[in-house]
């Protein structure tokens, strides 16, 4: 149809009122009919375009259309007296986006990227049905559902009447669900949100008038100008990245992907020597809708952000780390350099809505990047494994005399691997983990599921060396030599009352006593280490071996039993055998003088029998008074 030609309308009711009898109807008149229903029009045209292009093109494409429905030319259009404006309208929007190939003079928003916003489960299933259908049939669906059109008007409008068939298949597949989607603001045009795009570049080609200009086209929802206020966050931690990383951050054809053998190849072994792995790496749709997801996450969307970390989107393309499906779940993870994110939604067969995880992954390195999530359930979990690993098996702490059973992996997956418990001192599990000898010979270490990302890292902290002056404090170690795997077999007691957000988790053996009754006891503390830096410690004393800790206190936000905590000391009522009972105390290397229920001693250690008050204070060897954990 030529713009100069007067349409003719279709015979229908118009929507607007009766029509005037006469056979023309003026322009205004349907400008102000396509106005009223610019929204619901805009979706019908957004959902029927071919799925040919990004959402940001789809949008604009949409409008175009939407917006060229009117001929220029004409000022009136020859109507039968009963017939349907918006009718007439939607036909010619539908059929317009039907023929639309690359629509040139499209809406140009220059330094933004739109997009609708990101739905949960029913509306990714029906993203992914519509985008294996014909547009004619994507089409024909919404002509169905939202405008309730018979099957006649339906193939009428499509031109299409086998369109119409695949539609109400498509419709009887997706149920309500499918309906309720569809409806949403994931297939609206009208409610979009924004990522910066290449300003850099707008600057150098002088059209910053010509672009605030063709902005203003998009003003027919009323919603898009209050998204438009709220562009998305860049990260203020990250001054390389600009705008120009910020728009290719939402693109899958710009994720850094690593080498295979990189790992075996560089001086950083952390998780950007991290291959890309998973039968779904090469998913571009899903690889989408995770960084769409990650930016803009909808309501419906589960999203935790661990302690310590930011939630703010992609500044500039992640690396990827993994894309694959397991236990019904399709997975994705991320990192940029900062944080590991973890997409997940429900695969085909799979049940639950889409979530998001973000934590804090700076700074980690060999061990504490060798093992993170892809799926937890209610009593298991499967991690990936770094590539540098070259041996894994699965150790009880509670049996520190056992072998660890061999783990046989897939590509860096795991088997399913039982959870720890949440309280009690049962059986706990810890993955047994050894480097390859390409980047360090013979590393053995611990690696436990606390409830984050990445798995803590366990090491041991032997006792001082005795004599006449007390050596300096020994290092941590990795707990899997005999009297790290005995500490453990005890101090695993402690780890469910730790808080979350613990990357690594030292126990150490600070001093020895001899007991009332006999035997001996060796005095504990346990220090997890959070990612963002406070640290939470667990004091007490282990009575023997296999048995568990006896609980001095406990302190969060210390740096208590660290380097730049050295000094410390602990206390605990003990009953011998006879039921006699006795406050005992003990401190770290540096301690000279104990005093407790009116006794003052000498040295590191000390034992009161009915005591008759149970506070304690140490003095150390420069004057610096102390209190157990808990008590200060």
């Amino acid at each position: 149809m030529s713009e100069r030609d007067e349409p003719v309308l279709p015979r229908a009711t118009d929507r607007r009122g009766p029509t005037p009898s006469a056979d023309r109807i003026p322009l205004d008149r349907v400008e102000a009919v396509l106005i009223e229903h610019y929204p619901r029009l805009l979706r019908l045209a957004y959902l029927t375009l071919p799925d040919d292009r990004g959402r940001h093109r789809r949008v604009l494409d949409a409008h175009r259309v939407v917006q060229r429905a009117l001929p220029r030319l004409a000022r009136t259009v020859r109507v039968d007296p009963e017939a349907d404006v918006y009718a007439w309208l939607r036909t010619r929007i539908v059929r317009a986006a039907l023929s639309a190939g690359t629509l040139r003079g499209v809406p140009a928003v220059v330094g933004l990227r739109l997009f609708p916003q990101a739905g949960g489960v029913a509306e990714l299933e029906l993203d992914r049905s519509l985008s294996v259908m014909a547009p004619a049939v994507r089409a024909a669906y919404a002509l169905l559902v939202l405008e309730g059109l018979p099957d006649a008007e339906a193939a009428r409008v499509t031109d299409d009447p086998e369109a119409v068939r695949s539609a109400h298949a498509l419709r009887e597949r997706l149920g309500a669900d499918g309906e309720r989607a569809l409806t949403s603001t994931e297939f609206d045009p009208c409610v979009v949100q924004t990522t910066p795009d290449d300003l850099l570049r707008r600057r150098r080609n002088h059209r910053l008038t010509a672009a605030a200009c063709s902005l203003a086209v998009l003003t027919g929802c009323v919603a898009l100008t209050a998204q438009l206020m709220r562009p998305a966050p860049t990260t203020p931690a990250d001054p390389a990245a600009g705008p120009r990383a910020a728009s290719a951050a939402l693109d899958p054809r710009h994720l850094v992907r690593t080498g295979p053998e990189s790992w075996a190849d560089t001086s950083r072994v952390d998780l950007t020597a991290w291959p890309a792995r998973g039968s779904l790496a090469g998913d571009e749709g899903l690889l989408a809708r995770a960084l769409l997801v990650w930016s803009h996450p909808a309501a419906s969307v589960r999203r935790l952000v661990a302690p310590g970390a930011t939630d703010e989107g992609p500044a500039r393309p992640p690396q990827l780390l993994y894309a694959g499906e397991l236990e019904g779940r399709r997975i994705v993870l991320f990192y940029d350099g900062r944080r590991t994110v973890r997409y997940t939604e429900p695969a085909r067969s799979g049940t639950g809505g889409a979530a998001l995880d973000i934590a804090r992954a700076d700074g980690s390195g060999v061990t504490d990047a060798s093992a993170l999530v892809l799926v937890r359930g209610p009593s298991s979990a499967r991690y990936l494994l770094a590539p540098w690993i070259s041996e894994s098996g699965l150790r009880d702490l509670r049996a520190p005399d056992r072998f660890p059973d061999p783990l046989r992996t897939d590509g860096g997956v795991t088997p399913p691997v039982p959870l720890p418990p949440d309280k009690g001192c049962g059986a706990w599990p810890a993955l047994q983990l050894r480097s390859s000898s390409r980047i360090v010979e013979n590393h053995r270490f611990l690696l436990t599921d606390l409830g984050g990302t990445a798995l803590a890292h366990l090491t041991y902290q032997p006792l001082p060396g005795s004599g006449k002056k007390p050596r300096a404090a020994a290092r941590p170690v990795e707990a899997t030599g005999r009297d790290a795997l005995l500490a453990w077999s005890a101090t695993s007691c402690t780890l469910p009352e730790l808080d979350a957000g613990v990357r690594a988790v030292n126990s150490w053996d600070f001093a020895g006593q001899r007991l009332p009754g006999g035997g001996g006891g060796t005095w504990t503390c346990v220090r997890a280490d959070a990612w963002q830096g406070p640290g939470q410690v667990v004091a007490g004393m282990r009575p023997g071996t296999g048995r568990p800790l006896l609980r001095s206190g406990t302190e969060r936000g210390t740096a208590a039993c660290s380097r730049f905590g050295q000094h410390v000391v602990a206390s605990v009522i003990y009953r011998d055998k006879d039921g006699n009972r006795y406050l005992l105390a003990a401190g770290s290397r540096g301690v000279t003088q104990l005093t407790a229920a009116g006794q003052t001693v000498a040295g590191t250690t000390l034992v009161v029998r009915n005591p008759t008050s149970t506070a304690v204070e140490a003095r150390t060897r420069t004057g610096q008074v102390l209190t157990p954990p808990g008590t200060g």
